[in-house]
Parts: C-alpha cells; sequence; structure tokens
C-alpha cells in the first residue's frame, strides 16, 4: 500500500510504504504521485551534473596515467597493486565497449553473411 503525506496547500511532500497519522493512502499509479516521484529538486540535479563531471574528470586521468607510462615518466607497477587492479578492470572494460561499438554502432548500415566454405557467397 502506498501513503503520502501533504503540506498545507495539498501538495504531497512524503511517501510512505506504512500508514501513519495524517498520511492518506493513495493509488501507486496516481499521476500526481508519479509526478511527485519523477521530479528532481535542485540539490538531486547538481548532484547528478556532479557526477556526470566525476565521470569525464576519471577518463582523463586514466588517460594521463597511460600518456605518463607511455612516455616512461612512471611504470605501471609504481602503483599499489590494488590501483593496478583497478586500472586493469577500467582498461579491459573500455576495450570491451569500445569492440562492442564498433559491433553495433557501425555508419554502414548494410549486413555482409560469412563466406560460405569455398569463400564465397552465403552459408
Amino acid at each position: 500500500m502506498t501513503y503520502v503525506m501533504r503540506n498545507a496547500t495539498g501538495n504531497i511532500v512524503a511517501v510512505l510504504s506504512e500508514e501513519v497519522e495524517g498520511a492518506e493512502h493513495i493509488s501507486p499509479n496516481d499521476s500526481e504521485l508519479q509526478k511527485f516521484l519523477n521530479t528532481e529538486s535542485p540539490e538531486q540535479r547538481a548532484q547528478k551534473d556532479l557526477m556526470k563531471s566525476d565521470m569525464g574528470l576519471i577518463r582523463v586521468i586514466e588517460d594521463l596515467i597511460d600518456v605518463l607510462i607511455e612516455r616512461g615518466v612512471m611504470m605501471f607497477t609504481d602503483f599499489p597493486e590494488p590501483v593496478q587492479r583497478k586500472l586493469l578492470a577500467r582498461r579491459g572494460l573500455r576495450k570491451e565497449f569500445s569492440y562492442m561499438d564498433e559491433l553495433f554502432n557501425s555508419d554502414d548500415d548494410t549486413f555482409m553473411p560469412p563466406p560460405d566454405e569455398d569463400g564465397e557467397g552465403f552459408l
């Protein structure tokens, strides 16, 4: 069951899973409830923007580490083992994502079936 609390102007201010004093039973499909659940506060928007920025910065730091290692400024083994594992895991995920992106997001919309045993035609 879904219950809501309202403020003095009648707007939903809280959603509850149990009935408490002053709570009103409401259908989970109620449009007003759905609007309340899907509305982001300024704090939530700011937090989401910060997380997006963090993700972009993480990519920059990864690339910076790769450049420093390639130029011999630092060695991969200079990092503690837990950091090495994280870097290797991220590198693997990025490689896998890149492969999947190439596989499924090709600009070429034509499908070429594999050749048959003679190297021509269809299987």
